[in-house]
């Protein structure tokens, strides 16, 4: 009998959180939380409302984030983190920080 491999736990993560996308908007969130639709799309330009919505979809549907609906005279969706997307805290640490120290070595300052 052949014995199959483990799953790849790097490849388990990206699936949750890779693309374009989803790591930056995690980042967001846990920049500032709850946001709003409009808030994330402003906080990564250039993505389409038909992405962004998609990717919010994806990560609720990965039990990464939370969405709630606040009714009202203003009636708005929230998003937020939840207890499993927060922790991917130091995961996104360690990206920012990488990245931070890559900018500044291509010569592009600190971000």
């Amino acid at each position: 009998m052949i014995e199959m491999p483990a799953a790849c736990p790097v490849a388990t993560t990206t699936r949750l959180i890779g693309g374009r996308w989803k790591a930056r908007l995690i980042w967001a969130l846990f920049r500032k939380e709850p946001r709003r639709f409009s808030d994330l799309r402003r906080a990564c330009p250039p993505i389409s409302d038909r992405i962004l919505s998609k990717e919010l979809r994806e990560m609720e549907a990965a039990g990464l984030i939370s969405r709630r609906e606040q009714p009202g005279s203003t009636a708005h969706t929230d998003y937020c983190l939840t207890q499993d997307g927060r922790t991917l805290e130091p995961v996104m640490a360690a990206m920012a920080g990488w990245g931070r120290a890559r900018s500044e070595e291509e010569g592009q300052g600190p971000v």
